[in-house]
């Protein structure tokens, strides 16, 4: 497959003849010289921060970095993996992966660097689900080492101003709170040298931001009033609508809507500031900090004097680059003016031994950021098209490839000293000439490479670039570099991928199976034909029949499934184990799993991970013969789990649900908001009602309160869904459970649920607890976060007709999907109620 990036698409003068295509080419290739040429003439820096991805104020953002040209980014504490996914199936580090590319496609909309405090799959800042607090949060973060990503970030981009997304109020996610904490605690922090001092021997120098800024949500707290809901002819449309359109790439979050050509205000409140006094009102968020080189020239006092006038010659050429817009050779020839001048001060700081540290680290800052700016805008004024091709972006340890970077001038000018070479990860190798030229307009070259991946260091989802290609040509001043790297990503893979299926396994110690049935599907990734061994890594006491699987692969095949049958001990304790799939290819024993994600709008990413089965063995009883209709909601796997453990489940289909004879279930479960997910159960809800009125058991698992819930009729009794839903909800997964009546049979049958049956939760207790019922409800159990009022909504019965209803929004499906003994015991008991004789 050949991959390609480029640039700059080709620029065709004005002309009547022109086809659409010519005229959609010269339309991108002036509005990427606008983007260029934009933050020119500004040495102004904003950082937003915030949780997770989507927290971003995208409005706002849009209108710094396209509008202003402010130097803009947005640092963010998680990826988040704790959330739900509106597209797919992957949840936890999958989900992460997308939200993280989501995020990354959102800011080249907006114009804005990313930054992440999660670093890797293992990292201790994740999202986690809710938190009320930011002290659970930081807790589980670890607030030492997550102070020190964020003062390490700031000190790198160094913003004149910053600005969380929210405020540090009870209403807020406690995610949100512990970062907006951080962030008024690294105003003073990132200025500080007893701060991380180590950070500082590593390179980096102290910053002392400007400016702090928090939302503001009332007049009273209002220091500054800006409107952003100004038309933008670049763009056809307003910064907010250029928001939205960022916005609308969080697909995995549902995010995006439509939002008019009105105006459109951010209200702010100053709250810390390093420049003056907070006033009662200001006109600009820039007032008293310097907005371009001129402005900052005038700062300077006595030993930054010398600079002054080459700083507003600096800025008066830069001016020239942004006025010469929509000319492409102008903005060149104006542009590598601007640059040389820039190189010109940076050569003499350079020999200027009296300047203090703190000018030498602001000035080689701003003009460092400036150098990389205006390397953009020759880039691009050039008009060089280039294109980064692969021939095979997929490949395992030792394999090679040829990579092609193809350069087109489309200028006018000749662009010389032009060469290309390729930065590639550490043991890899490259082979290629390296050479130079001048390139005419209108002519082409290619530089041919090979690279061999030898390594075993696979693909990492957030360090995908395994293979870019530096770009250099001479300019007035000095030679730019530009990195380009292909539109998809270069991926070192293991020869094969192993993923067991089930790939949770609970073995029941009440009556412990003869023997447990495991596939395992071997995916091929290298090339040609391919022989290896499949066996399995057991836990003390288990076997294996076969013990080995021989997988002979044709070079045209790319997946086989083997399957073995496994013998677990009679007397199997109870606890957690392991099951770990191995396959075998000459010296190197292989146990990963390739997980692939791939969506439009965020392209082909991998998820490399270890292979193995997490499997637990506890006493579970139910009733033979009971036999279970589920509505899935495709945001849980609860069916798929309890038939693992031998229940008779049926997924209900909508024909099911429209025509189908109910009355064969004991028992009908709806899965996490299926009255979101499912039209067809929210059309057929009366004869759900019907089948419990005729006898029939129905379990209702939590949704929102907008989930397409009617408070008076979808239930059938008046149920209300707590409202705002950040206080309907119990995010401490330990928080003591009081069972209400334990005599109760729904606590006894079939399974004698005790205290510890409560323990070992994972993520939370409860989401969207009912706020009101009717009378006809029972209550069982009643819960609390710390310090607050407990909730008694958690599990709701009531007798219906002949049959009987249950809702219950405690996360049961968390508890099943993470292997929760407690949790597994306690739902069946729920689904079981119909076998119940007294």
């Amino acid at each position: 497959m050949l991959l390609s990036l480029v640039l700059i698409l080709s620029a065709f003068g004005p002309s009547s003849t022109l086809s659409f295509a010519e005229e959609s080419s010269t339309q991108d290739s002036n509005l990427a010289l606008w983007e260029s040429v934009v933050p020119l003439t500004t040495t102004a820096s904003f950082m937003n921060t915030g949780a997770h991805p989507d927290d971003e104020r995208s409005h706002f953002l849009a209108y710094l970095s396209r509008g202003q040209g402010v130097d803009t980014s947005f640092l963010l504490a998680t990826r988040g993996q704790g959330g739900q996914n509106e597209i797919g199936s992957e949840l936890g580090d999958g989900l992460g992966i997308i939200r993280t590319n989501e995020l990354q496609a959102s800011s080249r909309v907006l114009g804005i660097d990313t930054f992440f405090l999660n670093e890797d799959f293992e990292d201790s800042i994740k999202d986690f689900g809710f938190s009320k607090t930011p002290e659970e949060t930081l807790n589980k973060w670890g607030e030492t080492e997550t102070y020190e990503r964020l003062i390490q970030n700031i000190r790198a981009f160094k913003p004149d101003i910053m600005m969380p997304s929210f405020r540090n109020v009870d209403t807020q996610h406690g995610h949100h709170r512990a970062m907006t904490e951080l962030t008024l605690k690294a105003y003073e922090g990132a200025a500080d040298s007893s701060v991380f001092p180590e950070q500082l021997e590593d390179g980096l120098t102290t910053w002392q931001v400007k400016k702090l800024y928090l939302p503001a949500e009332t007049e009273d707290q209002t220091t500054t009033y800006i409107q952003i809901g100004i038309y933008d002819e670049h763009y056809d449309m307003t910064y907010p609508q250029l928001g939205e359109k960022a916005r609308y790439l969080h697909e995995s979050q549902g995010m995006g809507r439509d939002v008019g050509d009105g105006p459109e205000t951010v209200n702010l409140e100053l709250v810390k500031s390093t420049v003056g006094d907070i006033p009662e009102h200001e006109e600009s968020i820039y007032e008293n900090i310097p907005y371009d080189f001129a402005d900052y020239a005038n700062t300077l006092s006595k030993g930054g004097n010398k600079y002054k006038q080459k700083l507003i010659h600096l800025q008066q050429d830069l001016e020239k680059v942004k006025s010469a817009y929509p000319n492409h050779q102008k903005v060149l020839s104006q542009g590598e003016n601007a640059y040389k001048q820039l190189q010109k001060i940076k050569k003499h700081m350079n020999k200027d031994k009296k300047l203090s540290d703190d000018l030498r680290n602001t000035l080689t800052h701003k003009l460092q950021v400036k150098e990389e700016q205006l390397s953009t805008t020759i880039f691009t004024a050039a008009q060089l098209e280039v294109d980064v091709e692969v021939a095979d972006p997929q490949l395992t340890p030792n394999d090679s490839t040829n990579v092609s970077v193809s350069i087109t001038n489309n200028g006018t000018s000749k662009i010389k000293d032009l060469s290309a070479t390729l930065s590639i990860p550490k043991e890899w190798t490259v082979k290629g000439q390296h050479f130079t030229l001048t390139l005419a307009p209108g002519d082409h070259q290619t530089f041919d490479f090979n690279v061999t991946a030898a390594s075993r260091n696979y693909y990492d989802a957030y360090t995908p670039n395994a293979i870019e290609a530096d770009i250099s040509f001479k300019t007035k001043g000095g030679t730019l570099t530009k990195t380009f790297t292909p539109e998809e990503r270069v991926a070192l893979l293991p020869e094969v991928s192993v993923k067991p299926a089930p790939e949770n396994l609970v073995i029941n110690t009440k009556e412990v199976e003869d023997h447990v049935a495991m596939d395992v599907n071997v995916e091929k990734f290298v090339e040609g034909a391919m022989d290896t061994d499949v066996t399995l890594q057991l836990p003390e006491g288990w076997t294996s029949e076969p013990e080995l699987q021989q997988v002979s692969f044709a070079s045209d095949e790319k997946m086989k499934t083997v399957s073995f049958t496994l013998s677990p001990p009679q007397n199997v304790e109870e606890g957690e184990f392991q099951i770990v799939p191995q396959a075998q290819i000459g010296n190197e024993t292989i146990s990963k799993n390739i997980q692939l994600i791939q969506y439009d709008h965020i392209g082909t990413n991998y998820y490399v991970s270890d292979a193995a089965v997490n499997g637990v063995a506890f006493p579970l009883e139910y009733p033979e013969g009971l036999k279970i209709g589920y509505v899935d909601s495709g945001f849980d796997k609860v069916a798929d789990q309890l038939s693992n453990v031998g229940m008779d489940i049926t997924q209900l289909s909508e024909q099911d649900l429209a025509q189908g004879d109910l009355s064969k279930y004991d028992t009908i479960v709806t899965g996490i908001r299926a009255y979101l997910s499912r039209d067809d159960l929210l059309q057929h809800n009366e004869r759900l009602l019907e089948y419990v009125n005729n006898g029939g058991h129905l379990v209702v698992q939590y949704n929102k309160p907008w989930d397409n819930w009617d408070t008076n009729t979808t239930a059938p009794y008046k149920l209300e869904i707590g409202q705002p839903s950040i206080k309907w909800r119990v995010t401490d997964e330990d928080a003591p459970i009081n069972v209400l009546k334990p005599e109760a049979t729904i606590f006894n049958y079939p399974n004698s649920i005790k205290q510890s049956d409560w323990e070992g939760w994972v993520q939370e207790r409860g989401l969207y607890f009912p706020m009101n019922w009717s009378d006809e409800f029972e209550t069982y159990v009643s819960v609390a976060d710390p310090g607050e009022d407990a909730f008694e909504g958690g599990l709701l019965k009531a007798n219906y007709g002949e049959g009987t209803y249950i809702y219950t929004n405690l996360v049961w499906y968390r508890q099943i999907q993470n292997q929760v003994p407690g949790g597994y015991r306690i739902f069946t008991n729920l689904i079981s109620y119909p076998y119940y004789e007294e």
